[in-house]
């Protein structure tokens, strides 16, 4: 039984802090998972930022209901779910991903939940489980899974490790140097093809 596990932002739709940064003019949170591995250092960074500028979950849920899933995503997302079962692995939260899931058709996708104040003050985050992405790759095999994972930043390079395939997908050029041994594509067709190589 095989299971593909795929990253949400920068796989499947734009980074929504990256959006969010530019709709705001506040370059510093254009800072993701791609140039910083230490997510809950990165979390807090963000939140430092949000309250100095007065900036909450409304804020931010503006932007994302402009935001769209990157071309070809949601072509690729259907026929991969033709294939065989996926789950979106994902650092983000519910309060952000619930109009990205719907433009996607309804994928299932496991994330993470935001504290919000009354006020729409984001005051803190909650964390479905330490080291999430790998730790589900590894549940899920203990279910008789396996897993095939795929994503862009140093978050996913423990489900990809840990998974029977991995693929790296519009990463960073630093990220791919620093892990030669796993395929890297641009294209969601050439996922595919490696995704389908795999499940045969």
């Amino acid at each position: 039984m095989d299971i593909v596990c795929l990253d949400l932002e920068g796989v499947l739709v734009p980074e929504i802090w990256i959006a969010f940064a530019e709709a705001n003019g506040i370059p510093e949170l254009k800072r993701t998972t791609r140039d910083e591995p230490d997510y809950d250092k990165l979390m807090n960074w963000r939140l430092g930022i949000l309250r100095d500028h007065g900036l909450g979950l409304k804020e931010i849920q503006k932007t994302i209901a402009g935001i769209d899933p990157i071309p070809g995503a949601k072509e690729f997302l259907d026929e991969l779910r033709s294939l065989t079962q996926v789950i979106i692995i994902s650092d983000t939260f519910t309060q952000f991903a619930k109009p990205l899931m719907e433009k996607l058709g309804w994928p299932t996708i496991f994330c993470n939940s935001l504290e919000v104040a009354e006020d729409g003050e984001i005051t803190g985050y909650r964390m479905r489980v330490a080291d999430s992405k790998y730790v589900t790759v590894k549940a899920l095999q203990s279910i008789g899974y396996d897993t095939i994972a795929s994503g862009d930043s140093y978050n996913d390079l423990g489900m990809i490790r840990a998974s029977k395939a991995g693929f790296l997908f519009k990463s960073t050029d630093k990220i791919k140097a620093d892990n030669p041994e796993y395929a890297a594509y641009e294209d969601y067709g050439d996922l595919l093809a490696a995704i389908k190589k795999v499940l045969n």
